[in-house]
This record gives C-alpha cells, sequence and structure tokens, in this order.
C-alpha cells in the first residue's frame, strides 16, 4: 500500500488528543459528582456503566479512519475491471462449412461463443465482430447478451479470410480516436479502396493518432478474443494488424480452428484446400501478450472458450480505497450516535 498524498499523514498526530480529552472530561464529570455522592457510590456506578465507553470509542475510530482516507491510500485489491471489454472476431469465411467439427466448424463456434458469453461476468461488454474477404462490426460493444447472440445467430459465410482487418476493426472499436482505417492501411491514403478520387469528407479525415507505444499486454481494460480456421488471403497483413495491437498494450487470445494441412471437404462435399497458419496466429498471441489455443474438436473449442471467461474477468489492480475507509467511517461514526441515544438518550 501507498499513499497519493502522504503529508497528511501527519494529522494522525493529532488522534491521541482526543482519548486524552475523554479521560479529562471523564475526571472532571467524576469531581462534579462526588459533591453529592459517596466515592464507593461513584464507583460502583462507573463499574456498572462500560457501556457509556463504547460509542466515543467508535467516533474514534471514525476519526481515524477519516484522517488516514485524506491521505488517499491505494492497495492492490482484486476486482472486476472498472470497465471491461472484449471484442469477438470470428470467421465466417466459406470454410466454416467444413465438417470436420460437428456439426460443422461455423455452429461449433457459434454454440461456444454463446456458451462463453453465457458464462462471462455480466459487467464485462463484449463486442462482436465478423470477417471473411472484408471485416465488419456486427455487434458494438453492449452489455446485452441476447443482442450479441441474435448477431452470432445472423452470421452470414463470404469469400475469402482477412485476419489482419478483423484485428484493425477491434482496435478501431477499442479506440475510435485513432483514426485507424482497415482501406487506408490495404490501398493507401490515396486509393482506398481502388479509387484515387475521394469524397470531400474522406479527404478531410486527419491522419492515424500517432501514439507512444507501451508494453504489450498492459492495457488491462479490454482484450480481443480471434477465431480463424485459415490463413490471410486478404486485407491487411496480419502481423502488421498485430504490431498496431501490441503497441496499444492490447492482448489477442487467438483460438485456431480446424487442419493444420491438407485438405478437408465442405458440407456439399466439395474439396477446398485449407490449411490453419497457426505460426502467423501463434506469433499473434506471443507478440501481443495473449495465448494461442488449438481447438480441433467443438468441445475443445467450447473448453477454451470457458477458460479464456476465467481470465479475463478479474484482475489484481491498483485501487484507491479513500472512498472505502470513508464509509467505514461513516458507519463507525453512526453506529456511536445510534448506541448513545439508546442506551443514555443523548448524542455523545
Amino acid at each position: 500500500m501507498f499513499f497519493l498524498w502522504p503529508q497528511y499523514l501527519w494529522l494522525l498526530l493529532a488522534l491521541p488528543l482526543l482519548p486524552l480529552a475523554y479521560l479529562w472530561l471523564l475526571r472532571r464529570r467524576n469531581r462534579a459528582a462526588l459533591r453529592y455522592s459517596s466515592v464507593g457510590i461513584v464507583q460502583a456506578a462507573a463499574r456498572r456503566n462500560w457501556r457509556r465507553h463504547i460509542p466515543p470509542l467508535l467516533i474514534f475510530l471514525a476519526f481515524a479512519l477519516l484522517l488516514l482516507a485524506a491521505a488517499r491510500p491505494v492497495g492492490r485489491v482484486t476486482l472486476p475491471w472498472t470497465r471491461s471489454l472484449i471484442m469477438l472476431a470470428i470467421d465466417v469465411s466459406l470454410s466454416m462449412r467444413v465438417t470436420d467439427v460437428k456439426p460443422n466448424r461455423m455452429v461449433a463456434a457459434q454454440e461456444a461463443a454463446k456458451s462463453f458469453l453465457q458464462d462471462l461476468p455480466k459487467n464485462i461488454e463484449v463486442g462482436l465482430v465478423t470477417f471473411a474477404g472484408s471485416s465488419q462490426v456486427a455487434q458494438t460493444a453492449t452489455l446485452d447478451r441476447e443482442l450479441l447472440v441474435t448477431a452470432i445467430d445472423g452470421f452470414q459465410m463470404q469469400m475469402g479470410t482477412a485476419v489482419g482487418n478483423a484485428i484493425v476493426v477491434s482496435l478501431n472499436e477499442l479506440f475510435p480516436d485513432h483514426g485507424l482505417d482497415v482501406g487506408e492501411m490495404t490501398f493507401g491514403r490515396n486509393q482506398k479502396g481502388g479509387i484515387r478520387s475521394k469524397s470531400l469528407d474522406a479527404q478531410a479525415k486527419p491522419p492515424p493518432k500517432e501514439i507512444t507505444p507501451v508494453a504489450p499486454g498492459s492495457y488491462n481494460s479490454a482484450a480481443i478474443i480471434l477465431l480463424s480456421d485459415g490463413r490471410r488471403t486478404t486485407g491487411v497483413d496480419t502481423l502488421e494488424a498485430a504490431k498496431l495491437a501490441a503497441d496499444r498494450g492490447v492482448r489477442i487470445y487467438v483460438v485456431g480452428l480446424g487442419t493444420v494441412d491438407g485438405e478437408a471437404l465442405t458440407a456439399e462435399g466439395m474439396p477446398m484446400y485449407l490449411r490453419l497458419d497457426e505460426p502467423t496466429l501463434k506469433e499473434v498471441a506471443r507478440m501481443t501478450g495473449g495465448e494461442y489455443h488449438y481447438a480441433g474438436t467443438a468441445e475443445a473449442l467450447r473448453s477454451v472458450y470457458a477458460n479464456l471467461g476465467s481470465t479475463l474477468q478479474v484482475q489484481t489492480r491498483e485501487t484507491e480505497v479513500a472512498g472505502l475507509l470513508s464509509v467505514l467511517a461513516a458507519l463507525f461514526a453512526l453506529t456511536g450516535a445510534i448506541l448513545s441515544m439508546v442506551w443514555f438518550g443523548r448524542v455523545p
């Protein structure tokens, strides 16, 4: 523990004055009582009225906590994130129809994602990005699990696999003021979408924000979970996009699904060349301080999502506890006042 305003700790030196003042008042009261009663009666009454010391003790503890809170103590506390956000980026390319994961990769991924949402703490926001030949936000970050489930059930498969695009779009949701643009990263600022002429709005758009790189994995308020069953065929280079995430401290947890090498059959029985680009996906996880998991079956896929949920829900963080100390001080003071009113009919 440390203190943001340690100079206020000097106020604690005044605490001993309170019990001294209390003892002085007791002696003064006892001397006044001796004028009208014998010493034995006063001493017997003092022994019986031990409860009279409890309210002042509670008031003393309240003052001590308030003085400690004034120094703004900060401690390491395990708590849910103040604002937690997870971006789920899921591959919806045509290869997700393959049935090597039953009933097929897409259905297994959808069921695993919905199970993950069900087990995730309710205070964590989740956004959904889908990617194939292009990438788009299927659902902006929300706490509404029903909206997310509806978006997951509405996946439409497409051709191509733009893994890098998915990462950039996810980062753009996390940092909307950074000016990340998939089109400009793919085609260049003067040839977005292959068209040299641009609208006035596009021309007026500011360039991407320059940032100071931070340590990979140091951004503790958000993470990206990326699921893919293939390799990049178009769009932003995957490792270039991973570098953008690493520079911003965002971890990427990668789930590899599918065939590491060789061929597989689609649901219609048509052969399709499929190869999971494990080396690149593992490098994405390594660069960003995340983890790589291979999920070759529907059960393994669900377990991976479940494990991610358990590791992303809480963190040990440095948290200011002055507010908590102030609340405790108020409770002590209120309790002391109530006891004094109940027992003696007056406020201490």
